[in-house]
């Protein structure tokens, strides 16, 4: 990987001028086929199901930033939960979010720039962008946008999933974006309890196939320019109701500049058989 480039402020401000005005004209462009309508009843047949936790302890992370982060999130889940997506329309989670802002109740939560821990309102949302990826993933319908940071901050810790397999988001430009390309309607459930930020993929009728996602190719390297990178690749396989396989699908390939020293140092021994 190249080294990261360190940009002016003034050439910043006009990237995001010009992508923002480059996604209003696209959801201009699309607005017939976002998915809109949201029901209170659920739909009757659960796809997939997952949790996250909603506070974790991170270095050198403000926990007022972590607490901010879940009225963030439950501000978000109020524009999204129930949604139903019907055949051949798209789910788009910032058209459905809107632009966060204290005037909405948003509060400064923390968000990452460049590989570097900083606070923004509305930061945090990144959690839910993540647990819909990881949804979708089990279900049939087809991601068709979504980004990933392209620094890996923190190491792992408590890592239940691949690396790199979530999708993160800001807002207007990094989007998540789903499309229901099945002859059936999804609907997508959100909510927060006292521990977890909760989510479902919900359908009318049951689900055809079983999904798993295994990580390959995992490595850390070396970079030539003295920093260390994080390399993987993303596959999901599909088996029926019964176990059996039926077939393997390329999800993705994933980058990442490393903000931490990724190989721990030997132990010292005393020769006497022990590490101290």
């Amino acid at each position: 990987m190249q080294k990261p480039k360190k940009r002016s402020r003034l050439r910043a401000k006009l990237g995001m001028v010009y992508y923002t005005y480059l996604r209003k004209l696209k959801w201009l462009t699309m607005r017939s086929s976002f998915a809109t309508k949201r029901q209170n009843e659920s739909l009757p047949y659960l796809q997939f199901a997952h949790r996250t936790i909603l506070l974790r302890k991170l270095k050198d992370v403000d926990m007022v930033l972590q607490y901010n982060k879940i009225t963030n999130l439950r501000l978000a889940a109020e524009k999204i939960d129930g949604v139903v997506i019907y055949p051949g329309e798209i789910f788009s989670f910032w058209y459905l979010v809107g632009k966060t802002s204290a005037k909405k109740g948003y509060k400064e939560g923390m968000v990452l720039k460049s590989g570097k821990v900083d606070k923004g309102i509305g930061g945090g949302l990144c959690q839910m962008t993540n647990l819909i990826y990881w949804l979708t993933l089990h279900t049939p319908l087809t991601v068709i946008e979504r980004h990933r940071h392209g620094f890996d901050v923190f190491p792992d810790s408590g890592r239940t999933q691949p690396f790199a397999s979530g999708a993160t988001c800001y807002y207007p430009h990094l989007d998540l974006m789903i499309r229901n390309d099945t002859n059936r309607p999804f609907q997508l459930r959100l909510w927060l309890d006292e521990e977890c930020l909760n989510g479902t993929w919900l359908s009318d009728a049951e689900p055809l196939h079983r999904y798993e996602i295994h990580e390959r190719n995992h490595e850390m390297r070396n970079e030539f320019w003295g920093g260390y990178s994080r390399h993987n690749e993303l596959y999901r396989q599909v088996f029926d109701l019964e176990g059996r396989f039926l077939k393997e699908e390329f999800i993705t390939a994933n980058s990442a500049i490393m903000m931490y020293a990724p190989f721990l140092a030997a132990p010292e021994s005393d020769h006497s058989g022990y590490d101290k």
